[in-house]
């Protein structure tokens, strides 16, 4: 028996944090299936991110107890802001799904962490990095979008200014990131620099998130605030589609076929331009909206199945490798 668990245990052990993009990839694929009406795929997508959040969070926990070092070591990458990332989109799931106490408790956990994590990102920051550069923005908007879906269902004001607050924050960090983002990763990127789309796409869900608080309390902010957040989403989704449609192209021309586990990377954007998409339409109005954002999610889903298949061979070969002979 021992043999058989030690290189199941050894595989476990070189997990990186950018396996935290599982989590991601599919929480946000269950909150488009949600908003498309397909509530047992809903609760089985969010089963399985809420699964692997807490098997993630208990090896966060226990590298931070006993490999202190490392845990520095990966809490100054990039892919390290995925705990943050992962835990407000597990949230905004809950928040779906009617469980707020649980998606405020997700808010507060992600709140304490994303200052510590996302400062040691940025002391770390070099030119020319890969798309993991733009979690910075990721995470941020993630703790926008959660406490503007919060703030809408629950009813605090103070959520809805400090989620409007962290979504031009948002924006800001998308522009030194992209500053710092090395443009040749769309050409040889191994899955990550599809968050250059997806950052812009949980910036574009933010502003929905936030016009939708403010359909809800009209006196969140005047009415020329709110037509200028109307305005920079719109933008944001815009820009959200272009960077899709270049990224798209780039993999057809530059094939990308072995697995890695920055491919979670790629899934994440797609899903969160889908809702994007879909929120943006319910938000503003805009019926015609849907259609694009349905076919967008059903891509996602298909590309979710495709790497969790090649994740799973992926494993299983490695795992295979270890075991003694």
């Amino acid at each position: 028996m021992p043999a058989a668990v030690s290189p199941l245990r050894t595989w476990w052990a070189q997990r990186t944090p950018a396996a935290g993009a599982a989590v991601m990839a599919t929480g946000i694929i269950s909150v488009g299936l949600h908003l498309t009406g397909y509530e047992t795929l809903f609760r089985i997508a969010l089963a399985l991110a809420s699964a692997g959040w807490l098997v993630l969070a208990a090896d966060f926990v226990v590298r931070l107890v006993r490999e202190r070092e490392r845990w520095v070591e990966e809490a100054g990458t990039p892919a390290g802001l995925t705990a943050v990332a992962a835990t407000t989109v597990l949230g905004t799931g809950l928040s779906a799904l009617g469980w707020q106490g649980l998606a405020e408790a997700l808010l507060a956990l992600s709140a304490v962490l994303w200052p510590v994590l996302l400062f040691g990102v940025v002391r770390h920051w070099k030119r020319r990095m890969p798309g993991g550069v733009f979690l910075v923005c990721v995470a941020t908007q993630g703790l926008a979008v959660l406490s503007a879906t919060l703030a809408a269902a629950v009813g605090p004001e103070w959520l809805a200014h400090t989620a409007l607050v962290l979504f031009w924050l948002g924006i800001a960090l998308y522009g030194v990131a992209l500053a710092h983002f090395d443009l040749r990763e769309v050409a040889r990127g191994a899955g990550d620099h599809w968050v250059a789309s997806g950052a812009l796409a949980i910036s574009a869900l933010a502003g929905a998130k936030l016009i939708t608080a403010h359909h809800v309390n009209p006196y969140l902010w005047n009415n020329d605030d709110q037509g200028v957040l109307r305005a920079v989403t719109v933008a944001l989704l815009v820009l959200d589609l272009a960077w899709y449609c270049v990224l798209a192209v780039a993999e057809l021309v530059w094939r990308r076929s072995q697995h890695d586990v920055q491919r979670w990377a790629s899934v994440f954007p797609m899903g969160m331009t889908a809702v994007a998409t879909l929120s943006v339409a319910t938000a503003l109005d805009i019926p015609w909206l849907k259609g694009p954002g349905q076919v967008l999610l059903w891509i996602a889903v298909a590309a979710w199945l495709a790497v969790a298949a090649g994740a799973v061979r992926s494993s299983a070969v490695a795992v295979r490798s270890r075991a003694p002979r």
